[in-house]
């Protein structure tokens, strides 16, 4: 193994978790245009997420989507065994999630079911699909796992308490799986505030905010999160357990 930084993604299998997301569909767009056969885990509208995949770059690669609710663990066996057919999988970025803006100094909206839902869909998520697909990841040489987390993980906020908690959690998983799983590596990409529709009742002022705060003068795309992504997979070739922060200065 020499972990050496590749040109491209040629024959490489990349799995993507949320794939229909704003972050997950850029990362798609990203790896595919670099050579890297995509499959899409989605979990409902999988003829929409056909659709969408087919115009990707590449198409003669026939990327392929799967539907799973990660939260089921058989409806993940099976796709274990759909994408086991292709031999392997080099690299699985995972993106999926779900919130809603509450604000921190409310707890009564923080039910316990709130709070234990936001860490299924953020954290849970993320532990099963590495724990699935790991076979076939350590059987890959020179596999790559690449989680999304956030900025709201290690310093609180964010758009409530129960997912800056969620993806505090996929901080350490990334630490310890570093460890656990090597030689597969395991990295971690954290937005600050990023152009989306994530958050679906977010104030209209708040991304004027952010980019009034922030020193390079402007909010994250999903691109920006996509490149990061890229970078982890051909570029940061000898790094491991690392957390790689994109908010332009935030957070500084």
């Amino acid at each position: 193994m020499t972990f050496q930084p590749l040109d491209n993604l040629n024959g490489k299998v990349a799995v993507i978790t949320g794939m229909m997301g704003g972050i997950g569909f850029a990362v798609a767009e990203r790896l595919a245009a670099n050579g890297a056969r995509i499959v899409g885990i989605v979990r409902r509208d999988i003829e929409k997420a056909q659709k969408a995949i087919d115009t990707l770059a590449n198409a003669h690669l026939n990327h392929m989507v799967v539907c799973a609710d990660l939260l089921d663990d058989n409806q993940l066996k099976l796709a274990y065994t759909e994408i086991k057919k292709l031999g392997k999988i080099d690299v699985l970025v995972n993106t999926v999630g779900k919130t809603f803006q509450y604000p921190p100094t409310d707890l009564d909206l923080i039910t316990d079911d709130f709070f234990d839902k936001t860490l299924q869909h953020n954290l849970r998520t993320y532990y099963s699909a590495i724990r699935t697909f790991a076979p076939l990841l350590r059987d890959t040489p020179e596999s790559v796992i690449v989680n999304i987390g956030s900025t709201a993980g290690y310093r609180g906020g964010g758009s409530n308490i129960a997912y800056s908690t969620a993806k505090a959690g996929i901080d350490c998983l990334t630490r310890t799986l570093a460890s656990s799983m090597a030689p597969v590596r395991v990295m971690s990409v954290n937005p600050g505030a990023v152009l989306t529709n994530f958050v679906p009742n977010r104030d209209e002022n708040y991304y004027k905010l952010v980019k009034t705060t922030t020193p390079l003068q402007r909010v994250a795309t999903v691109v920006d999160i996509a490149s990061a992504v890229e970078a982890c997979i051909t570029l940061l070739r000898f790094c491991t357990g690392q957390v790689i922060v994109v908010d332009g200065g935030k957070n500084i």
